[in-house]
């Protein structure tokens, strides 16, 4: 009990605002994610159409990711997360009325425009709260507390999707984002009034928030490009991380496809089995960000990629609901050791004032290698064998841990963020 009391005590009352509508709005998104391929199959898409779908559509958070991040460190995290949940508003509406797959790269739209937004700014927004010695328990305690959209959202998806259709559940996840956008909005005009009378805000701001400018965005960009070609830690997270997404973004898609068509898991299932994973790391995400803070980033992420290689072996051998049950339980755990530890080793190895478009850039370099992957997995899953596009990435896992090992090094003295401004307590 005292050692929740610790942890909550490290939480301001904007940061616990700010993770109730990051919860909100990945329940709603959560809903429905899981069973996306499904749903264009329901809607006439076949596997190779699905895979062109998903590589198609990760052109657009191309588009939007950098610019998402630069925007959150210039206009503040809580105004870009705003603009993100509106953006996101359109996904569901779109999904709901769409009378055909191909209207869903639409709807994606919308969900790219609100992930480049959001996901750089809740990374940088919670480094922001913690200082470097309890950087990894803070992530770890946060992402385990967001772990519960994982427990919440894909069983209570699958249920109304399997029982009353998947309007429905179109309906039901919309209704709960909208929820979210109202509270994420709240918050923005709150900050930006109490900031203009100039009160102070409970969110302490570590870094001067500056005018959004073209010359301030070729500053930010030609750092963060300067920091990546230094081939120090910054370099070597974008080579590994780059290394699991390229293979994992083959078989993403394909999952919910190969369990439903292959094995005979409905979506119900489909839903429990990813709320087995999130429960896992829920439980694990404190621990696990202790662990990272004790032992170093790279004992977590070179234990959690051994675990996630472990997870995937079984995946492929799995011939029933309960031997997935074990790899996607094994998942959760691989997750809850990879989790708190990158996004730790990332804040520490990026100054302060280039948090938001770190985290933006990481994802938009990886996606552009990445975006033929779905469309290669979907090729080797209906050419070859089903099986064939899950062993790639599994080889993949254990390829990189040898990098995370000798390279994913940072001595506290040396890290470019400096000290941060620790969290203020209410």
């Amino acid at each position: 009990m005292k050692r929740l009391q610790s942890i909550g005590n490290l939480f301001p009352r904007t940061l616990k605002l700010f993770l109730s509508g990051m919860i909100l709005a990945n329940v709603a998104a959560m809903m429905y994610n899981p069973l996306l391929p499904l749903y264009l199959q329901h809607l006439g898409a076949n596997v190779g159409q699905i895979g062109l779908f998903f590589t198609v559509a990760a052109i657009l958070p191309l588009i939007f990711q950098i610019l998402g991040g630069w925007l959150s460190d210039s206009i503040g995290r809580l105004k870009a997360v705003a603009i993100g949940s509106v953006a996101g508003m359109f996904t569901f509406i779109i999904f709901l009325i769409a009378p055909s797959w191909q209207w869903g790269l639409l709807a994606m739209v919308g969900g790219a425009i609100g992930g480049s937004f959001v996901a750089p700014s809740y990374r940088a927004f919670i480094a922001e709260q913690s200082d470097e010695n309890n950087r990894g328990k803070i992530f770890g305690f946060s992402d385990g507390l967001f772990a519960i959209v994982g427990v919440l959202g894909p069983p209570f998806g699958g249920w109304l999707s399997d029982n009353y259709g998947y309007r429905i559940l179109f309906i039901v996840a919309g209704s709960i984002f909208a929820v979210a956008t109202i509270l994420r909005v709240s918050m923005a005009i709150e900050a930006n009034r109490m900031t203009r009378q100039k009160f102070k805000i409970v969110t302490p701001q570590p870094h001067e928030v500056m005018k959004p400018s073209w010359q301030n965005l070729k500053s930010s960009f030609g750092a963060m490009i300067a920091l990546l070609l230094t081939g120090g830690v910054a370099t070597w997270i974008l080579i590994s991380d780059g290394i699991i997404d390229i293979n994992f973004n083959m078989v993403g898609q394909l999952m919910p496809i190969y369990m439903q068509n292959e094995i005979g898991i409905t979506n119900t299932q489909i839903g429990i089995l990813n709320s087995i994973s999130s429960i896992v790391t829920m439980a694990l995400m404190t621990f696990t960000g202790w662990l990272s803070d004790k032992k170093g980033e790279r004992v977590a992420i070179a234990g959690g990629l051994v675990i996630l290689f472990t997870s995937m072996m079984v995946f492929i051998l799995a011939n029933n609901f309960f031997t997935m049950a074990l790899s996607w339980a094994l998942f959760g755990l691989g997750s809850a050791l990879l989790g708190p530890a990158y996004n730790s080793l990332i804040s520490k190895a990026v100054p302060e004032k280039l948090r938001g478009i770190a985290f933006g850039l990481f994802s938009t370099s990886v996606g552009v290698v990445a975006l033929p992957a779905p469309f290669i997995g979907a090729y080797l899953y209906e050419r070859f064998n089903p099986r064939l596009p899950f062993i790639l990435p599994t080889i993949a896992l254990l390829a990189v841990v040898p990098i995370v090992w000798k390279k994913f090094r940072l001595e506290k003295s040396n890290s470019p963020g400096g000290e941060v401004v620790p969290a203020m307590v209410e």
